[in-house]
């Protein structure tokens, strides 16, 4: 068997070794199974992930050469040789890498709106997206697709708790953001972290259940904790202009995540001071400004 029929083996052999050369058919049933071109394949503007791990598509193509593509990819036809993934960029990169030059398809008829609806809720579940990621299109269904939360926990067929844990999760600071990105902190952790109100104690405990590798059930108590002093009765502090700067240097602490100066007059005028040790962390600061 030479190379060409040895990447045509997978779905072919499920369908019962479809014919090759059969010609395309210019409409194909929306219900079965076609093969087309990659050359015919275009990439979806509405595909919310931009990133594909490099190893783990060299892993897939060399799948794919020994078995074939199995499962297919969803498409929708723009004209005779042109299609537009719906759902599948992933498989149909590898099947580039592995050399195929043509696979199995389902071919689904949807104007934009939908395109980008299941584009989004197709991403919603695949198994290596961060919960960040997740939140990310969820929130994209909501604003672009117009569509309520009960709604969209209908199509994602998640419970509307679910759906509102995940977005909550985009109102947390970027650092706590990045580290449930990386994986270097549970969703469960920052769905505690996200309850918390006061952003200078949310960023300390972020801090510190990283620092001490905290469970969600370590982090959890601690919170109770701070929470039931904060319940207690306390002396009223009185308030004055160095009590409210002292407020707003914590801010600008916790905003740029490092200790900042802030003078002011009587009139309230005065100066922002926030220090920075190289050009890298300039850089980084100018980040968290835009």
């Amino acid at each position: 068997m030479d190379q060409k029929k040895e990447l045509g083996k997978g779905i072919r052999a499920l369908l019962g070794n479809m014919d090759s050369q059969k010609p395309l058919p210019k409409v194909p049933a929306l219900s079965s199974v076609s093969f087309i071109p990659l050359s015919y394949i275009e990439t979806s503007p509405f595909q919310p992930r931009t990133e594909f791990d490099p190893v783990a598509l060299e892993d897939l193509a060399a799948t794919i050469k020994l078995h074939g593509l199995i499962q297919p990819i969803t498409v929708r036809r723009l004209n005779d040789h042109q299609y537009q993934l719906i759902s599948g960029e992933r498989r149909t990169r590898a099947a580039r890498l592995a050399g195929l030059t043509e696979i199995p398809v389902f071919i689904r008829t949807a104007d934009d709106q939908s395109m980008l609806e299941m584009a989004l809720i197709e991403n919603i579940h695949r198994e290596n997206l961060n919960p960040i990621e997740v939140a990310i299109s969820m929130s994209r269904l909501i604003e672009e697709c117009k569509l309520t939360h009960e709604e969209m926990s209908v199509r994602v067929t998640k419970d509307r708790s679910t759906v509102t844990n995940y977005l909550r999760l985009l109102k947390l600071p970027p650092d706590i953001q990045h580290a449930v990105k990386m994986k270097k902190m549970s969703m469960g952790h920052a769905r505690a972290l996200a309850g918390i109100d006061n952003l200078v104690l949310q960023l300390k405990l972020f801090k510190e259940t990283l620092l001490h590798e905290w469970s969600v059930r370590q982090l959890e108590q601690t919170i109770r904790s701070y929470q039931d002093k904060k319940s207690k009765p306390q002396k009223d502090v009185p308030i004055n202009e160095s009590n409210l700067l002292r407020s707003y240097q914590d801010k600008a602490n916790a905003l740029f995540g490092r200790r900042t100066t802030i003078k002011s007059d009587k009139k309230g005028k005065g100066q922002l001071l926030i220090p920075f040790n190289n050009l890298d962390e300039l850089n980084e600061l100018l980040d968290r400004l835009s």
